[in-house]
């Protein structure tokens, strides 16, 4: 049994990958465990052995994956909670067998993230040598041909983005203090993400932006496909934490994912009501964070079946990120759609409780 909380895709889903290198005779791009064939059949599953990743739009999937097998690095764009932190990290492990090769972007990030710094004990005592130095992510990438992995692309500050320009279109990273350079071996390439909401927190440069391809990662179309997503993600998470068996109710799942869809796009399901939007995103990953608090309180304090008192806090809290504002909208929501619905009457009782 592994103590770890979280596996890396690559560990965690090892067996998958193994069934699929075994299987794979087609042409695989220089420094690829898989063919791009390949690495979409393990991002969209194949209906039998290998299970969904992501669940969208095929085109997409491919677009990204023949990206990633040219020069140009992929830039996964898209609201909070479309999956492109999850993409990403399947994207590299399937590609490159790895997929910890990680920079986090903050308004903190310094420049050493992206090309590299010092052990500064090793410098004052040896001066600047090989032994010397620390590499980034970036550079380990490019020197052992995999991918890398770029978050929050946007959070960074606009020097530190303009680093990855040389890497990008030279493919090359100087180390002037050497006098040497880290030339890209085959197989490397970079996965960044941003969020459409961080437009003017650091907007890319246009040297940067030619440099990458741009996928757009939509929102679930229809409430079916986001209940299917949110139901395996639940699932998953519930094994992978080992909380107890829960009877996991899909009318529950399907419940909160209307709530959330109704709220996000300010109309009603059936499109005959209007309703006021909240300042949160209610992304498909909160409706899933809410489900599976719910699962573990139904599991630890109540019956072991998911009812409607279990999840009401966490939508409420997921709803009303400003508290005066979001309040406002989420009381008005109520009375007007929930409470209407007659099949709905001890959710909204549940709801207005928590509230």
């Amino acid at each position: 049994m592994t103590t770890v909380l979280r596996a890396h895709a690559e560990e965690q889903y090892a067996e998958e990958l193994a069934i699929l290198a075994k299987d794979d005779d087609r042409v695989r791009p220089p420094g690829w465990k898989l063919s791009p064939w390949a690495v979409t059949a393990y991002i969209l599953g194949d209906g039998d052995r290998i299970t969904p990743k992501y669940i969208g739009p095929r085109r997409i999937v491919e677009v990204a994956v023949a990206t990633l097998a040219t020069d140009r690095a992929l830039l996964l764009l898209g609201v909070p909670g479309t999956a492109k932190t999850w993409l990403s990290e399947h994207l590299a492990a399937a590609i490159s067998g790895d997929s910890t090769l990680l920079v986090q972007g903050t308004a903190g990030t310094a420049e050493e993230a992206i090309r590299y710094g010092w052990n500064y004990a090793r410098l004052l005592s040896e001066g600047p040598s090989r032994q010397a130095l620390t590499p980034s992510p970036v550079m380990r990438a490019m020197a052992e041909g995999r991918i890398a992995r770029v978050e929050e692309l946007t959070r960074m500050p606009s020097d530190v983005q303009d680093a990855l320009i040389t890497v990008l279109s030279e493919k090359t990273l100087p180390i002037p203090e050497l006098n040497e350079e880290v030339q890209a071996s085959r197989g490397f390439n970079i996965i960044a993400t941003a969020n459409d909401r961080d437009r003017g927190v650091n907007d890319l440069s246009s040297a940067l932006r030619r440099r990458f391809n741009t996928v757009v990662l939509p929102v679930p179309a229809t409430a079916e496909e986001e209940v299917d997503i949110v139901s395996r993600r639940v699932d998953q998470l519930g094994r992978s934490l080992e909380l107890p068996q829960t009877m996991t109710g899909l009318e529950e799942i399907r419940r909160v994912v209307t709530v959330f869809r109704e709220l996000r796009t300010g109309v009603t399901e059936d499109g005959r009501t209007k309703v006021k939007s909240p300042s949160g995103t209610l992304s498909t990953a909160e409706a899933i964070s809410v489900l599976t608090n719910g699962i573990a309180l139904a599991a630890h304090f109540g019956d072991g079946v998911l009812r409607p008192s279990d999840v009401a806090a966490g939508i409420v809290g997921a709803v009303i990120q400003d508290p005066v504002s979001d309040r406002v909208v989420w009381r008005e929501y109520l009375e007007t759609v929930v409470r209407e619905r007659q099949d709905w009457r001890d959710f909204y009782r549940a709801c207005r409780d928590a509230g």
